[in-house]
């Protein structure tokens, strides 16, 4: 059975060239352990909290660069594939990037969609839609981070076929007085199991420890299946980690709840026409 697995890391602010080696270090972890396919962190060789969009660009790296190099080498060596957030230069702009890669090089580009806080006023909004790939023969579906917040993009990557949302993240404490539950869980676990049960999905998010800039990264990082349990983690608030789990995509292709109901079939899209239009101001009601 193929296993899927999660890295989180620690990535060092300023240091792209040290926390290139930390990927690719978890690389060889994930290989030894049997993984197929390997999500790393949002913007993996970089800080997060940047102070300038000119800090951005001078850590950013174009598609071709040495980290897609480097991890596409290291991907063809194992034989394995992986999904890796990225800070894309790109012109004199900066995409939130993750790179899905295969043993026979890039397989699919996706930049984030909905940008999150400070974000928006350093990386361009994603301008690729919705991207599912061929990695190994799963269908993976890419998102980051904040992507989770919004129903449309898991649901439309699972409609175009991915049986693993994998997901490059940062997940912090802004806004979280109470990061965790009883359980050590933060809230985005719980956003992500939803996304699996819903979808019938795997979902695979690959979070960060540590901090910068007053900001703490949550760790947690986790795998469900398509039933939303999870199979591996939550991993440690504060450690790195490499969590690995078999995975069976055919359970993902399955939307039959039972012999009366399926989940993509049971859909009714005819009546989803307000998610298509802008939001009203607040007090104004439907006509």
């Amino acid at each position: 059975m193929p296993q899927l697995a999660v890295a989180q890391l620690r990535p060092v602010p300023h240091d792209v060239a040290g926390n290139r080696a930390r990927t690719l270090a978890a690389i060889e972890r994930a290989a030894t352990q049997g993984a197929e396919l390997l999500v790393l962190p949002e913007l993996a060789t970089t800080g997060y909290a940047f102070v300038s969009r000119e800090a951005l660009v001078a850590e950013a790296e174009p598609l071709d660069g040495p980290s897609v190099s480097a991890w596409s080498e290291a991907a063809a060596r194992h034989g394995l594939a992986l999904v890796a957030g990225l800070a894309e230069r790109a012109g004199a702009g900066c995409y939130n990037t993750a790179v899905a890669i295969g043993p026979s090089g890039v397989a699919g580009v996706y930049r984030k969609a909905h940008l999150f806080a400070e974000e928006r006023a350093l990386f361009r909004p994603g301008d690729t839609g919705a991207v599912v790939v061929d990695l190994l023969g799963v269908r993976v579906g890419l998102a980051i981070c904040f992507d989770l917040r919004f129903v449309e993009l898991p649901r439309a990557l699972a409609l175009l076929g991915a049986e693993v949302l994998a997901v490059p993240t940062t997940w912090t404490d802004l806004h979280k007085p109470q990061p965790y539950d009883a359980r050590g869980w933060c809230m985005a676990n719980v956003l992500a199991q939803a996304h699996a049960y819903i979808n019938r999905v795997y979902v695979a998010c690959a979070d960060r420890v540590g901090g910068e800039a007053g900001v703490r990264y949550l760790g947690a990082s986790v795998i469900f299946d398509p039933s939303g349990a999870p199979v591996a983690g939550p991993a440690s608030p504060d450690r790195e980690e490499l969590l690995v789990a078999p995975f069976e995509p055919a359970r993902a292709r399955d939307k039959a709840l039972g012999a009366l109901n399926d989940l993509f079939a049971d859909r009714r899209p005819e009546l989803y026409g307000a998610l298509l239009d802008a939001p009203r101001p607040a007090g104004e009601t439907a006509r």
